[in-house]
């Protein structure tokens, strides 16, 4: 986990005790301290104002993406309607020439809107690599708070009780700590290189 390997937290198998004798470990059970904490990773990031604001951003960029993509699908079903309807009073190689370019059209806007879809995927896997990199004072916040020594994937963990989880504490000073995130977006990846098309008349 990308969060584990940032903070350089080493993973380790918990097994509780007397497991044979109670299939579920109750809330509360533990009343002191806990050297190993626990967290959901994906969930600290998800239900922080950082994640939140991220996610509506990227969601609204995707709407508006397939809103971009319906109205060129529109616009390419009518070009393709009328050159179908010419193509009885074209010569035979003059209209090979208009779909060849037709074709080579729609190949390029698949290309140029796919790369548009992939450029938000990075941008939002850049946005949640940057939370995780500043996650690690709010998390060493708490396990001195906690006054633990480790704070694991609670994915590792085999059994645990509930009251060692500090999913909620570490987004609560997270969100004190870092808010919805840094004021300018962090960079975007280098653009994807265009690939040249032909020239719309063939030559």
């Amino acid at each position: 986990m990308a969060l584990l390997r940032i903070l350089g937290l080493t993973v380790v198998l918990a097994l509780a005790v007397g497991m044979a004798q109670a299939q579920e470990v109750p809330r509360g059970a533990i009343t002191m301290p806990s050297p190993v904490l626990t967290l959901d990773p994906e969930r600290v990031y998800t239900g922080s104002l950082w994640g939140k604001r991220v996610a509506a951003q990227i969601n609204s960029e995707l709407a508006a993406l397939a809103a971009e993509n319906e109205g060129i699908a529109d616009e390419l079903t009518l070009e393709e309607r009328d050159l179908t309807e010419r193509r009885a009073t074209m010569p035979a190689e003059e209209f090979r020439t208009a779909a060849d370019a037709f074709d080579a059209k729609v190949t390029e806007i698949r290309r140029r809107q796919d790369a548009k879809s992939r450029d938000i995927a990075r941008r939002a896997d850049a946005e949640k690599l940057g939370y995780y990199q500043a996650l690690f004072t709010p998390l060493s916040e708490v396990l001195k708070a906690r006054g633990a020594v480790a704070i694991l994937d609670r994915a590792a963990i085999f059994l645990a009780v509930d009251a060692i989880d500090v999913t909620d504490e570490v987004i609560a000073r997270a969100d004190a700590l870092l808010g919805a995130g840094p004021a300018t977006p962090l960079p975007e990846a280098a653009p994807e290189p265009t690939a040249p098309t032909a020239p719309a008349d063939g030559n």
